[in-house]
Parts: C-alpha cells; structure tokens; sequence
C-alpha cells in the first residue's frame, strides 16, 4: 500500500508544481502585453524655443510621466537624434503647423501609437508624419522581426543544454558554443535577411549580432548547466526564456512595459539582443554600446564558467 501510495503523491505533487509554475507564467508573459504605456518614453520636440517648450509642457500636461521629452532647434536635428536613437520620434513645428518625424525600425508599435496621439495635437488638423527611419518594407509592422527573433533564443537554449548533457569536456564545449555561434550568425542572416527580407543593413554586422546573441543564450546555459548539471540548464533556460523573453519588449519597446521590467529586460540577453539587431539593421549600428556590452558579458561569463567547473569539481555528469 506504501508503495502504491508514493507514486500517487509524487503525481499528485507535480501536478501541483506545474499548476503553481503555470499561475506564475501566466501573468509573466501576458502581464506585459496587456499594459503597453509609454512610460518615459525618449522623445523630442523641435522648433523655435518658446514654441517647442510650450508644445514640450502640453506634452508633459497630457500624459504625467509618459515623455521624457528633449527640446531641439530645427527639423534636421530631430531627425538626426532619430537616425542615433535617442529618441523614437520628434515633433517639428514649422510654418505649416505641426508634423510628427518619426523612427519605425526601432518600433512599429510606438510610431503607430504616437501618429495615433499626434491627433490631439493638430488643433482638428491633421499631423503629417514623416518616416524618417522606416521600418523593412517587407515587414512594416515588425511582426516578422519580432516573430524571427523567437527561433534565435530556443535554438540557442537547445544548443547549450545539448552541450551539457551529451557532449563531455572543456575543450569540446568551448569548440561547440563558439561553432554554434558562427554557424548561429550565418545561418540567420541568410534567412532573415537574404530570404524573408525582413533585415535591412549590413549583413556581416546582421549576422555579428545574431551570432553574439546565440553565443551569449547558449553560453548562459551551457555555463550553468557545466557548473551546477541539470538544475544550472533549468536555471539557464529560467533566465534566458521564461523570465527573458516576455521582458525582452521585441514586439514593443521597453518602455511601453511596466517599470522596472522594461528595464530589466534589456539586462538580459533576448532583450539586448533585440535592440543590439535593430541597432545594426536599421541604424547603422547607433544606440547599440549598452545592448552590446550586455551580450558580451553573458557570453564571456558562461564561456568562463565552462573553463571553471572541472576545476571546481562541479562539472555536469559525464564532463571531462
């Protein structure tokens, strides 16, 4: 009776844990997406002083904490604070009245939402907007980056746990994490660039950055799984997945999530690999210092643990 009892409570308590980990998901992933705000959100106002610091305070007045608004002097400096990132879009006044410039590439999501709130603005007008960044024209809304970038976070998952669990040694998983990594790049911009075309800048640069993301994805777990065996890929796959990809704001912006997640999002590698790609797609590399230091660091942090678990004893079973 003891023995059929057991089983029946460690099943019992599984299903539990798995009800426990779904009520914590749930809300994780769909929590996001059900409050996009702009919070904060970088953007400019350009014109004649007087002018653009009244258009600034309306701003302000109109949504309490949503801008964080830059003043410039003229239509060509907003649109070159567009073309470096700094801000995702700029209201210009001029004689006509008022026009929105704005940055598509680096947030279909937002461009709509600010020419949507532009509205309000144009005293009944109209406000012409100018595209001064666009997105691919392929992929106007970015649901093809967004949907493409998803693959680039599993595949990577799966390559770091596969390290761990079949392949034994040191020397073998480095070899195996900066191969994947390579081939990752190649393999990535062939598609999304060459085929589907949803990629629009320099290639080598493209397939750098798709490359350092998979390094880094696949470094995280292949590093925590040599160092601590199954549970460090759990934790890997917990970090990198489960907790990255919801706060990774592909599909939106980090800051149209609710704070601090927009911003811890972009600490982890799927949200710095997101802006790190729009940056050199879209952007000729500009805003991509941050994003860049961030995936470096997750990669050489796991290709370092990799090197450290045989001398702590703590590689994974069957590690050389």
């Amino acid at each position: 009776m003891a023995r059929l009892r057991s089983p029946l409570l460690l099943a019992l308590g599984l299903a539990a844990l798995a009800v426990v980990v779904q009520a914590l998901l749930v809300p994780l992933f769909a929590a996001p997406a059900t409050h996009l705000a702009p919070r904060d959100l970088p953007v400019a106002v350009a014109g004649p002083a007087p002018a653009a610091a009244d258009l600034a305070g309306r701003l302000a007045a109109a949504g309490p904490g949503a801008f964080a608004v830059t003043t410039l002097p003229d239509a060509a400096a907003a649109d070159r604070a567009l073309r470096n990132r700094e801000v995702y879009a700029a209201w210009v006044l001029g004689p006509a009245g008022v026009s929105l410039h704005t940055a598509p590439a680096a947030s279909p999501t937002v461009a709509a939402l600010l020419a949507e709130a532009s509205a309000r603005l144009g005293d009944g007008r109209p406000v012409p907007v100018t595209e001064v960044v666009p997105a691919d024209p392929d992929d106007p809304r970015g649901a093809g980056f967004a949907a493409g970038f998803l693959p680039l976070a599993l595949s990577g998952m799966l390559a770091g746990a596969l390290l761990v669990l079949l392949v034994p040694g040191r020397a073998a998983r480095l070899a195996g994490l900066l191969g994947y990594a390579a081939l990752a790049g190649l393999a990535g911009v062939a598609v999304l660039h060459g085929w589907l075309g949803i990629l629009g800048g320099d290639p080598l640069a493209e397939a750098g950055a798709i490359g350092l993301l998979a390094l880094a994805v696949a470094g995280a777990v292949t590093g925590l799984g040599a160092l601590l065996g199954r549970p460090g890929v759990g934790l890997g796959a917990l970090l990198v997945f489960l907790v990255g990809n919801p706060l990774s704001a592909v599909a939106a912006a980090p800051e149209l999530l609710p704070q601090p997640w927009g911003t811890v999002g972009q600490w982890l590698p799927l949200g710095a690999g997101g802006t790190l790609l729009r940056s050199v797609a879209f952007f000729g590399g500009a805003g991509s210092g941050r994003s860049l230091a961030v995936l470096a660091g997750y990669a050489l942090a796991g290709l370092a643990l990799v090197l450290a678990a045989r001398r702590r004893g703590a590689a994974a079973p069957g590690a050389g």
